[in-house]
């Protein structure tokens, strides 16, 4: 008797929040007047001719971050030293006024276009160079700048507000303070309010949504468990969270319960900095240690976010590009054969979701266990498992167990499933494989095992 199709409950993602997960792997490009003063934050007092991109070319960017298997780039539009990649009307600390003079963000999202990648934007809330921070008039200007970049561009597929705020330090070069209250200051629900206005489509990031979560740390590693829900909750009793004002201690695993549907987003440079630096060349991740990132990001549920900064040129680095390319290799191979299609599923329960994509799922009652049934031995050392999570998130753990003579052997397990689980294993040659779910609802999409022969002993 087939298993009643389960109704999606509990806290479930929008439309946007969906297309954004099937993202998984997308690219950050770190970009401004640092990349030329060698620094990481720049004080807001950089000359505009500071920013002076030798053989800028993002048409070589968005190729290199095509081939790379990202979906999307996300462009640091504006930094916390105030300079805008773009000729705003907001400020003459912007593009037009370097020797560069050409819109940055026009010719990345029109690159994007043409590589058939999506394209985002970062605009930093704190600004070092703008007389204005620290008062009620730049707030004004801020949302000005935001409706700048998310009308002119075409479609944005993320909005990154990053959780640095003003206080002691630099501004345009002079040693003072500014003090905010980081709870109150911006009115983010304001301008939230503006991004879904102008862009629906677009998911929001920040330490507290309302898209997507900051992970916690900046490692690209999420938390095991890892639930996309998550209940943000303000440093201080009787006070509302926000952008650079949340306890973030539970925001690498989120939580069962949580109030929102915040997924988490890891985001991690391919270099020890997150600005191009001469230094960093013999420094970029390897391919194998980008691929472990991504199977402790993208494989427990999370997106992972890819820092990839432009040189002085204003190109990918030959070093940033061979390790990337290296590591689509790498997933090409582990992902290139999926040996569970050759299984016959017992039992045979599906039902449909409603988005009209990943729309057949396997459901299940509390405890019941799906097989996967090879005519011949088959031989893997990855597992992928992939929750329906159009109907929520549910499964809290997963047992796997494989064929061995005569009865069950235990093989691994692991806790959430969410949007993707990955998990590796020594080879195992069996020609029957067992899932067994826990969790208030089932609903699997996929299962896959693969043979990676780059971890083969």
């Amino acid at each position: 008797m087939a298993n009643p199709v389960p109704s999606p409950t509990g806290v479930l993602p929008t439309k946007a929040q969906l297309a954004w997960h099937r993202m998984e792997y997308t690219g950050f490009l770190h970009f401004t007047v640092n990349t030329f003063t060698d620094r990481e934050w720049g004080h807001g007092d950089e000359p505009e001719s500071t920013f002076n991109p030798t053989d800028f070319n993002a048409d070589q960017i968005a190729s290199v971050a095509k081939r790379a298997g990202m979906k999307g780039l996300i462009l640091t539009a504006k930094h916390h030293d105030g300079f805008c990649l773009w000729p705003t009307k907001t400020t003459p600390h912007n593009v037009s006024n370097s020797p560069f003079k050409r819109d940055v963000v026009k010719l990345v999202s029109e690159a994007c276009k043409k590589a058939g990648l999506k394209f985002g934007v970062y605009l930093s809330p704190w600004d070092r160079n703008n007389a204005h921070y620290g008062k009620p008039e730049y707030i004004g200007l801020y949302r000005e700048q935001l409706r700048e970049l998310l009308t002119n561009y075409g479609p944005i597929f993320e909005v990154w507000h990053d959780g640095a705020n003003g206080g002691d330090g630099y501004y345009g070069g002079a040693r003072e303070t500014r003090k905010i209250d980081p709870s109150t200051y911006y009115d983010w629900p304001t301008t939230w309010a503006l991004v879904h206005k102008l862009q629906p489509q677009a998911v929001i990031f920040s330490d507290v949504g309302p898209g997507c979560r900051w992970v916690g740390n900046e490692d690209g590693v999420a938390g095991d468990p890892c639930w996309a829900t998550f209940t943000p909750t303000a440093p201080d009793p009787g006070k509302q969270p926000a952008p650079g004002y949340c306890r973030t201690e539970k925001s690498p695993n989120g939580s069962p319960d949580g109030k929102f549907w915040l997924p988490a987003e890891c985001d991690v440079s391919i270099r020890p900095g997150w600005f191009w630096h001469a230094s960093e060349n013999q420094k970029v991740k390897t391919p194998e240690q980008l691929k472990a990132l991504y199977f402790k990001s993208v494989g427990r549920g999370a997106n992972l976010l890819l820092n990839i900064p432009p040189d002085r040129r204003g190109r990918i680095h030959e070093a940033d590009e061979r390790s990337l390319l290296g590591f689509r290799e790498l997933l090409d191979a582990a992902f290139a054969h999926d040996l569970a299609r050759k299984a016959a599923v017992k039992p045979k329960e599906a039902g449909k979701a409603t988005d009209g994509k990943r729309d057949t799922y396997w459901s299940a009652t509390r405890g019941q266990s799906l097989v996967l049934d090879f005519k011949k031995p088959v031989e893997f050392n990855t597992i992928r498992l992939r929750e329906a999570i159009q109907m929520g998130q549910h499964i809290e753990h997963v047992v796997v167990s494989f064929w061995s003579k005569d009865r069950w052997e235990p093989l691994t397990e692991c806790s959430t499933v969410g949007n993707c689980r990955l998990i590796q294993i020594e080879p195992v040659s069996t020609n029957r494989v067992r899932f067994q779910f826990e969790g208030k609802a089932v609903a699997v999409s996929d299962i896959g095992l693969f043979l990676d022969p780059n971890e083969a002993p």
